[in-house]
């Protein structure tokens, strides 16, 4: 590796750990202001997005421009596909935060209902899951990044409760369908940030191994 690919390398996976940092704490915080019906918070994680858009057009950019400049191959060359990969399944996550602010904006104001469903576990499982990932990622620790594929089915079971949930709750009280559904929404939101968060544990073992996992059993 020449001296300038280290250090345009070294740069990339530097951009890469602050995107992961930032799009984990708006993930964290989309929540708690759905907890606690912080609007103002809500409102600041929607705005902020626009951040975590430009890093990873700017992540994206530096990545080709490297494959234009240098020609990487061999494990470089996998860095760069993985990093492309991972980055826009992190913008991807800081979406779904930005939905589940949203949802919290729209809970706000509607008659309070205190929440049915079991968003409070889920959320718990969806923020390991992520946390996990992007550990893996930052330590190339291929134990959590299998940790976290085994976790995804426990949260789609937890989203499918959260819709069986759902239908008991409306038939007893119809006339709170529109918060609730809110709620809802933000089980579907959570379950794919927990999808997302397995696409980055797959290609985390991409990374470190060069096998691709998609669709086995890792």
């Amino acid at each position: 590796m020449t001296s300038i690919l280290h250090k345009e390398m070294a740069y990339l996976e530097k951009q890469l750990l602050a995107l992961t940092a930032m799009v984990e704490e708006s993930v964290q915080l989309s929540f708690q202001a759905l907890v606690k019906m912080d609007i103002a918070l809500a409102e600041k994680l929607i705005k902020s997005d626009e951040e975590i858009n430009r890093m990873e057009v700017m992540l994206e950019e530096e990545c080709l421009k490297i494959l234009a400049l240098h020609q990487p191959v061999a494990n470089d060359l996998r860095m760069i596909v993985a990093v492309l990969k991972i980055n826009n399944n992190l913008e991807r996550i800081a979406d779904q935060a930005v939905n589940i602010s949203e949802r919290a904006l729209a809970v706000a104001k509607e008659p309070r209902v205190t929440c049915p469903l079991n968003l409070n576990d889920m959320a718990k499982k969806v923020l390991a899951m992520l946390e996990k990932a992007l550990d893996s990622l930052v330590n190339a620790d291929l134990e959590l990044a299998k940790d976290v594929l085994e976790l995804d089915e426990d949260v789609d079971n937890l989203h499918g409760r959260n819709y069986q949930l759902f239908k008991d709750y409306i038939r007893q009280h119809p006339e709170t369908i529109d918060t609730v559904l809110n709620y809802l929404t933000v089980s579907r939101h959570l379950e794919r940030v927990a999808d997302l968060a397995t696409n980055i544990a797959e290609d985390v073992i991409y990374l470190n191994e060069g096998r691709i996992v998609r669709h086995t059993i890792a």
